[in-house]
């Protein structure tokens, strides 16, 4: 049957063209084919995925279309080096990058097998961010994680390496699968189901962390392909955020749809929070979860300015289910359980508004 929305391939050079169409039989996929940039603008914002010759992507560039995910620049070696030039096309473009033949050919089958993937989603990125020390970051990450993956699929994404480790949390320590330390050894474009089969899982819910007792630290291109396929193989990404927000820590939160502050309601860890909140003011603009009683919503909101999008409440026997391997939600009808279900729409719906507005 044929894709709603094909990839669009665009060149004009009968050997670029050539070697796409091979690989698009490799992957299973008919594309839209068209030597016309004006032409190719008719499909520009429907089809999956747009593969643009360098040789038309000047005169591409120059039409100004609109920018969406999912453009790649293609070109080929034997056309000569890869120049400074083709790149500042590609930025004009909004292109996702410049991408060689015949030296990236499988990422391309990979990806244009993305989009003939039935599953294929674009998905909510939601980041988690500890207000202060003991705030419970992480936990509540891998709780959300769990309603989510009720839903549809969901992997949790560890980029803070002084944690815990969200796979001990989940209690998926001993699942077999890829861990950070071998993404940061691969090379090369990353698909959405290579890394879906890759990462260790349960009941729908996949994870990405850190080997126990690592000493690694991320590496900006392997956390760039990781967030970018997590996103495009499921309907959920949650993301525990790094302690510190550094450069790499600020492109992660740039790339969440939400970002949520767990902050514990003391007068300590509302003055942390309130610290925090001031250094993520040109940043992001996180909602605030806060974790058990204390001071009240209205004066920490006041203090950080942010909003308060719910209260979680305290959980008898949590650290007993996650010392048994069965994550923080051990029964659907706890407080816990019924709080993160909403949490999850309350995110969803708040990224929507924000992409319309």
């Amino acid at each position: 049957m044929p894709l709603a929305h094909p990839p669009l391939v665009v060149t004009a050079s009968p050997p670029l063209r050539d070697d796409l169409l091979r690989l698009a039989a490799a992957a299973g996929i008919a594309p839209e084919v068209t030597h016309d940039v004006n032409g190719a603008l008719r499909g520009w914002s429907s089809a999956s995925v747009v593969l643009v010759g360098a040789d038309v992507a000047p005169a591409l560039a120059d039409l100004a279309p609109e920018r969406r995910d999912g453009v790649h620049v293609i070109a080929r070696e034997a056309d000569g080096p890869v120049d400074g030039a083709l790149f500042q096309v590609a930025l004009r473009l909004g292109a996702e990058g410049v991408v060689d033949l015949p030296g990236s050919a499988a990422w391309i089958v990979e990806r244009l097998t993305d989009a003939g993937d039935p599953g294929a989603t674009r998905g909510l990125v939601v980041g988690f961010l500890g207000g202060s020390g003991g705030a419970g970051a992480t936990t509540l990450a891998c709780a959300v994680g769990q309603a989510a993956a009720r839903r549809g699929p969901t992997v949790v994404v560890d980029c803070d390496p002084l944690g815990p480790g969200m796979d001990r949390v989940l209690g998926l320590e001993d699942r077999d699968g890829s861990r950070w330390e071998a993404l940061c050894q691969t090379t090369g474009r990353l698909s959405a189901r290579a890394l879906r089969d890759a990462l260790p899982q349960r009941d729908g819910l996949r994870v990405l962390t850190w080997q126990a007792g690592s000493t690694a630290t991320p590496q900006a291109f392997a956390v760039r392909e990781a967030l970018s396929a997590a996103r495009r193989g499921h309907d959920v990404v949650v993301v525990d955020l790094p302690r510190t927000i550094d450069s790499l820590g600020e492109e992660i939160l740039a790339r969440c749809d939400a970002v949520v502050m767990v902050v514990v309601p003391t007068v300590p860890g509302v003055a942390s929070a309130t610290r925090l909140a001031a250094r993520l003011a040109d940043r992001a603009s996180p909602g605030i979860v806060l974790r058990g009683t204390g001071v009240a919503e209205h004066d920490i909101t006041r203090a950080t300015r942010l909003p308060v999008v719910a209260r979680v409440p305290q959980q008898r026997g949590l650290s007993e289910s996650i010392d048994l391997g069965l994550g923080p939600v051990r029964s659907w009808r706890s407080p816990l359980a019924r709080t993160c279900s909403a949490l999850v729409d309350d995110l969803t719906d708040l990224a929507g508004r924000r992409v319309a507005a």
